[in-house]
Parts: structure tokens; C-alpha cells; sequence
């Protein structure tokens, strides 16, 4: 490991109370291995981190040894980002962890805690914080990226339901972040991503969330067309307790969809209702799903919402080869249309997939200077996925999604949700994604990080002194 010699491992493996694993010790290999298959990188060292005195102590350390440090929440970052070839990776998973206020509606958890955590801990509550759409993706990427889910149009982005974070900064020292208490740092985390530190917690405020509505409406392809069309104009004209993102994908062949259209490429919407579910007012509130085209299937069953949150769970688990990019829209113009037609019929495999999620509603009430999200005049947030579980894939998974970003990408607002950027997509699709808000991070990122120490993930580099 390039400037961390054995004494300096063996100082720092004696100091945390965690693991310090290196590509010898039994479990590494596990300890490296993250969401993405597409990512095989060895860290010289992982540290896992119990608490915030390990992380202190792993920051510190890389610090003075001038070692190149990433941070791994859950691990689900496309690009990899939380691994460092030879580097040092700061592991928080083991800080999985959540306390619920009921009486304060509020919830603290820990930096390594993943979305099932926190929903499983508010559930009990009947409480809940718009946060993603699977259960496995890490608390920590999402929020700092700003975090969109089922429940923005009802509750806004997971970053407007932030209260506070503790963080641990590129010197080591430790500082709480809030409205009343190094706003500026508060303003950055909210959508800047990992640039600023190690957040070892996070506190929200939460909603009423308990039992859901839940609908798949599904459609032949050659009614995509149509689907988009009628879609464009029915979800943000609908009311904000009403959600659902479009997508285009290969019917999975199990339960819920019946045998006939498995394996089928088809276009969708998957919903969620927040609303009063007395009687059938989710179907009232959907009866219009036939006006496009008729349906090839449509489903509806009220669900607690962390079932919700974990339905795509076995359909695309730990371990598959992954490559995605995505953009911001405001609009679905027909020229759009044609361009998701045509990927549409070319989805290369069975898991490959693109999302529509809106972002309007609540997410709107907030401006675009609120916050370092910055495209709050967004409606959808839009991601292409190649999804594989074949290594041998990979290549051609990464080029149909590069492909269909490109050809669509003329239709969008510029910049992309900083999670969805893909890897190698470099530093001007970053200063995209901020537009406005990008020089003002800058400048919060020279006060908290003038060193650029935090620079393995979307990095905005330090504004001049």
C-alpha cells in the first residue's frame, strides 16, 4: 500500500475496534465484493467501522499516511466508487443501526444502515421517510445524493426530510450538521454527495406511512407509444398521494404476472397510493389505466409499506454485472418517445431495464437553491440499467445503455440524479448535475475539505482559496 508501510497497518488495526482486513485475512473477499459485479477493484486495506472513533481513527490514518480513502455505505454505488484500487476503503456497514422517536417523529440511524433498516424501525410506527425503492440500497449514497423514491410526491426528497447529520470531516475532527449548526455543510450534504465526509448518522423526520396501495399496470411494447403519451399527462395532473414510475422491461417469469406474458419486453407503471384506501379507491384513482391501450395485466393489493420496498429485492440481488446512466426531464416529447420505442424492442437481456421516476410534487415546494439538488423544476428522473448476471454480457449491456442515453439524451435538462451517473461520464456531467449550486459547493467543499481528500466519488473539487 503506497505511503501505509505493515507498522502503519498494524498501528491502525490495533487502534480500531473493528476489522482491518487486507487481501490475506479470511472474509476480504466478501468485504470487497459490493452490489455491482462490473466492479472488481482491491483495496489494500478495508476498514470496518464499528463507530465514529473508528472512523475518525481510519480517516486520520489515511490522512497522514497519503492514502487514497473511499467510503462504503451499502455498497450499491454504480460506479464503484466506494472501492480504491490499492487504497483504503472506510466500511460502514457494521454502524446498522436505528432509533425512532415516535412521540418527536423522528428517526437516527446509523451511516451504514441500509433503506430496509429504516423502514422496518419507522413501520412499527406507522411512520416512514421517502427514501429509494429497494430495501437494500445504503441510507448514506442515497441521501447524500438527494434520494427520490415512492413517496417524493407526497413527502419530498430524502434530503427535505433531513434534520441533521454527524460527520466526521478530512481532518479527523468531528461536527454535527443542521439548520442551526454549520448550515453551510447542511446545505452542501443535502444532494453534494461524499465530498464533504463520513456521515456516521443521519436524523429524519417522518411521515404517516403504513399500508399501502400498490399496482403493476403492464402493456404490449407496441403500445408504448400510446402508454407515454396518455403518462405524460396523467401523472403530474394526478394528486400528490398518487406515484408511479414507468418503466420498460422483461416480464419476470414468477408471481405476480401470469405465465402467458413471462419473458415478454413490455412497457409499465408500478404505483404506490398513500391515500385513504377505504373501498376501492385505488382502482378509482387508476381507472383510467385502460384509456391508452388495453392492458396486458393489472395488479392491486394493499401492502405494508416495507413489503413495497423490498419487492424488487429478489429480482435483482447482490452480485449481477450493472452499467447505468441517467438524466433529468421536465417534459416526455414525442421525439422521446420514439427514442424509448426503439430501445424499448432492443432490451439486450432479461434484467435490463429503464426507469421513469417522478420527482414533481412535493419535491417542488423547495427551490432550486434550497438545497444542493438543484433541478427542482425536474419531473422525472430518468435511469437506463444493463443489467446482467453473465460476466460475458458485460460489454453489451454497456453499450446499449450508453446508446440509448446518448440518442435520448437531447430530449433531457442537462444533468443527471448524482447516483445514476455511470462510470467515466467525468467532471462536466458533475458541474451539470449542480448547475447553479456548483460554485457555491465548491466553496463549501475548500472550507471542509480544502485538500481534496474526499475525492473517490462525484467529485467537486475545492474552490481556490
Amino acid at each position: 500500500m503506497s505511503g501505509f508501510d505493515d507498522t502503519a497497518l498494524q498501528n491502525l488495526r490495533e487502534t480500531l475496534r473493528g476489522p482491518l482486513l487486507s487481501p490475506r485475512d479470511p472474509g476480504y473477499d466478501e468485504a470487497r465484493s459490493i452490489y455491482n459485479a462490473m466492479i472488481d477493484r482491491r483495496p489494500a486495506a478495508i476498514a470496518q467501522c464499528v463507530d465514529v472513533g473508528d472512523v475518525r481513527a481510519t480517516v486520520t490514518a489515511a490522512r497522514e499516511a497519503g492514502v487514497e480513502l473511499a467510503v462504503r455505505g451499502g455498497g450499491h454505488s454504480g460506479p464503484g466508487l466506494c472501492l480504491v484500487e490499492d487504497g483504503l476503503t472506510l466500511d460502514l456497514s457494521p454502524m446498522r443501526w436505528v432509533h425512532v422517536d415516535p412521540a418527536a417523529g423522528i428517526a437516527r440511524v446509523g451511516g451504514g444502515s441500509q433503506l430496509g433498516d429504516l423502514d422496518h424501525a419507522a413501520h412499527a410506527f406507522g411512520l416512514g421517510v421517502p427514501a429509494g425503492i429497494m430495501s437494500t440500497t445504503g441510507v448514506g449514497g442515497l441521501t447524500l445524493g438527494g434520494g427520490h423514491g415512492h413517496l417524493t410526491r407526497r413527502y419530498g426528497l430524502t434530503v427535505d426530510n433531513l434534520l441533521s447529520a454527524d460527520v466526521v470531516l478530512a481532518d479527523g475532527s468531528f461536527a454535527s450538521a443542521s439548520a442551526e449548526e454549520n448550515a453551510d455543510l447542511f446545505w452542501a450534504l443535502r444532494g453534494g454527495g461524499g465530498n464533504f465526509g463520513v456521515v456516521t448518522s443521519f436524523t429524519y423526520r417522518l411521515h404517516p406511512v403504513d399500508t399501502v396501495g400498490v399496482a403493476v399496470t403492464v402493456w404490449p411494447l407496441d403500445h408504448t407509444r400510446e402508454v407515454l403519451q396518455w403518462y405524460r399527462d396523467f401523472l403530474p395532473g394526478a394528486p400528490d398521494d398518487l406515484s408511479g414510475f414507468f418503466a420498460l422491461l422483461v416480464i419476470p417469469p414468477g408471481p405476480p404476472f401470469p405465465e402467458p406474458i413471462h419473458g415478454q419486453k413490455m412497457c409499465a407503471v408500478v404505483w404506490c397510493y398513500t391515500g385513504d384506501l377505504g373501498g376501492d379507491r385505488l382502482e378509482q384513482r387508476l381507472s383510467a389505466v385502460n384509456d391508452p391501450a388495453p392492458t396486458a395485466f393489472h395488479f392491486t393489493a394493499p401492502m405494508p409499506y416495507p413489503a413495497l420496498q423490498a419487492m424488487f429485492d429478489p429480482l435483482i440481488p447482490k452480485g449481477l454485472q450493472w452499467y447505468w446512466r441517467g438524466d433529468f426531464f421536465d417534459a416526455i416529447p414525442d421525439e422521446a418517445i420514439a427514442v424509448h420505442e426503439r430501445y424499448g424492442q432492443s432490451i439486450p437481456t432479461g434484467l435490463s431495464t429503464m426507469h421513469m421516476y417522478p420527482v414533481n410534487g412535493a419535491a417542488h415546494r423547495a427551490g432550486a437553491g434550497d438545497t444542493a439538488w438543484s433541478y427542482r423544476d425536474a419531473v422525472w428522473s430518468s435511469v437506463i440499467g444493463g443489467i446482467d448476471p453473465d460476466p460475458a454480457n458485460a460489454g453489451l449491456i454497456r453499450q446499449w445503455c450508453v446508446d440509448y442515453w446518448t440518442d435520448l439524451h437531447p430530449h433531457s435538462m442537462g444533468g443527471s440524479y448524482i447516483n445514476f451517473l455511470g462510470e467515466g461520464e467525468g467532471p462536466d456531467r458533475v458541474r451539470t448535475t449542480y448547475r447553479d449550486n456548483y460554485d457555491r459547493l465548491a466553496a463549501v467543499k475548500h472550507t471542509y475539505d480544502p485538500d481534496n481528500f474526499f475525492h473517490a466519488n462525484q467529485n467537486i473539487p475545492p474552490a481556490a482559496g
